[in-house]
């Protein structure tokens, strides 16, 4: 059914198709037309850069993505610790952390059956302190020196120093209570 009015519409607009050839010349005086009007006309070229275009601006896209990116990885600030604030306050960092490490080595020292489990309680404790400090450090980047984040972080030091030293109290309590046990028993 579609076929026959396809056929019917050809056939009232036979007359309306221009199917002559255009005369000689034609297709020169349609480009001397086009060169009088004001807009240049545009040849166009076969061009194999033409093709790479594409290519070219995904590959310019993602070095710019990977040196931005690095840019602001170079720009993350380093996180400050006390020894950044000022030299009295390095010292105090670095009194700090030679104190725990004496500390620990004295613990190590101590350890035995009786006492391992209250020295890895303690160990437990200094990393809770540790990561606490860690997260001050962060603190202390983002809030350009304060005061209170400066006096926790002291606090944290003296917070593991505190732990160290009772630990070490109740190592003694422990091996005084053994020795005692042991010369009832003699």
């Amino acid at each position: 059914m579609k076929k026959n009015t396809m056929n019917d519409l050809f056939r009232h607009m036979q007359d309306d198709f221009d199917i002559e050839m255009p005369s000689a010349g034609h297709e020169h005086r349609f480009l001397d037309k086009l060169k009088t009007q004001q807009n240049p006309v545009i040849v166009g070229k076969f061009n194999a850069f033409n093709y790479w275009r594409p290519f070219l601006a995904v590959a310019a896209t993602i070095i710019l993505c990977f040196s931005v990116f690095t840019v602001i990885q170079q720009q993350e600030p380093e996180l400050r610790d006390l020894a950044n604030v000022s030299p009295e306050l390095s010292q105090t960092q670095s009194f700090f952390v030679s104190a725990i490490e004496q500390e620990i080595t004295a613990i190590e020292a101590q350890r035995s059956p009786e006492t391992k489990d209250m020295i890895e309680d303690a160990l437990k404790s200094l990393k809770v302190l540790e990561t606490e400090y860690q997260t001050l450090k962060v603190d202390l980047t983002e809030s350009g020196n304060d005061k209170r984040v400066i006096y926790a972080m002291i606090n944290n030091f003296q917070n593991r120093i505190d732990i160290l030293k009772t630990l070490l109290e109740h190592i003694e309590e422990v091996k005084n209570l053994k020795q005692y046990q042991h010369e009832n028993t003699i």
